[in-house]
């Protein structure tokens, strides 16, 4: 009879210890997040607002309720506009402008605010 009650006291520390484990590791997991090479983040803390410092590319940390990052996409990248026109001997004509475009600077406050 005592070794069931070693027995069982002894999971119950192993049951206590893997929810601790389990506990921290989805609490770690919340706060790491990774910015890609073509992207820039902005932070927003709940606190302070946007704060001014650009992210650049990495893995980054933050805390899990206070802050929330903002992953903007800095590519190049094409739009295309296409039209119909007609000519004066009454023939259609396809018309397609690709441009390709990206952000001048990235500032902070100004790409969140967009």
């Amino acid at each position: 009879m005592g070794s069931s009650q070693v027995e069982a006291s002894f999971l119950t520390k192993i049951a206590r210890a893997a929810f601790g484990i389990g506990l921290g590791a989805i609490v770690f997991n919340s706060s790491l997040y990774i910015v890609d090479d073509s992207q820039r983040t902005v932070l927003f803390d709940r606190f302070r607002g946007i704060i001014d410092e650009t992210i650049n590319e990495g893995a980054h940390f933050l805390i899990p309720w206070l802050q929330r990052p903002f992953i903007f996409d800095i590519r190049t990248c094409p739009h295309t506009f296409a039209s119909v026109s007609g000519t004066k001997d009454l023939q259609m004509v396809n018309l397609t402008l690709r441009v390709l475009s990206r952000p001048r600077s990235f500032n902070s406050r100004e790409s969140f605010k967009l």
